[in-house]
């Protein structure tokens, strides 16, 4: 699949690159999502990087989680980090495992969820394990959240790494563009299903790239890099590269 038209010059291709493939939580697979197997699975699958989840734990951890209760452990801003079960990464160790890729880290804070965290205290962390000096690093990084407050506090942090607005399937993602840009983003993540050429020209004119997700199925694919998408986030990392003909 071809596409005819580049996107700004940011985050994470030049105008000229392939469309860029980023393993869902480590993407589907004989594995855990949200862990160093996982990541390292998909990156040896081909993916070109990865998505992951952080939050922060009792003790002022950062983890690879997804959801804010982990299945027999609890509530993941109740427990301390030794509390938590071995499988999940910090993450320092994700980062890590994820040297030369190129990394999505979506910060979870959202009012709607236990444990919510106005003071944004997850961002300021995050944004200071991203400014570590960790020696090898991933080749890109993008931070993204669906709560504008977190991007806020991100960039008041002077996180290293672009901005990127997470945009529900019920809320309009042509608003959006508009509030990403005034979040100082360098991305848009819209899903799949809000992917159309009118949305991705707005993005771009605005200096985003578009990254959408979670692209799963081959029509969708097709329709979202024919619009102009600049990163599919994906589970079938082998079913998307194999339509992209990197397979």
């Amino acid at each position: 699949m071809a596409r005819d038209h580049g996107p700004p010059a940011s985050w994470p291709r030049p105008t000229d690159g392939p469309v860029a493939v980023l393993a869902h939580r480590g993407g589907a697979g004989p594995w855990r999502e949200n862990t160093l197997e996982a990541f390292a699975g998909a990156l040896a699958g081909g993916a070109d990087g990865v998505e992951l989840d952080v939050r922060r734990s009792a003790d002022g951890a950062l983890v690879v989680v997804h959801d804010p209760e982990v299945p027999g452990a609890g509530p993941v801003h109740a427990l301390a980090r030794d509390d938590l079960p071995a499988w999940v990464p910090s993450l320092g160790g994700a980062l890590a495992a994820c040297a030369g890729a190129l990394v999505n880290v979506e910060v979870k804070n959202l009012p709607t969820e236990a444990g919510f965290d106005p003071g944004e205290r997850v961002a300021v962390d995050v944004a200071a394990v991203l400014g570590d000096d960790r020696g090898e690093a991933p080749a890109g990084l993008v931070v993204s959240s669906f709560w504008p407050g977190t991007l806020a506090a991100l960039r008041a942090s002077g996180v290293p790494a672009a901005l990127g607005l997470l945009v529900h399937p019920s809320l309009d993602a042509l608003v959006a563009v508009e509030t990403a840009a005034d979040l100082g983003c360098r991305a848009l993540h819209p899903h799949w299903s809000q992917v159309d050429r009118h949305l991705v020209d707005e993005a771009h004119g605005r200096g985003l790239a578009v990254v959408t997700w979670t692209v799963n199925g081959e029509a969708e694919l097709a329709a979202v890099v024919g619009a102009g998408a600049d990163v599919v986030i994906t589970d079938a990392v082998g079913l998307v590269l194999a339509c992209l003909g990197r397979g």
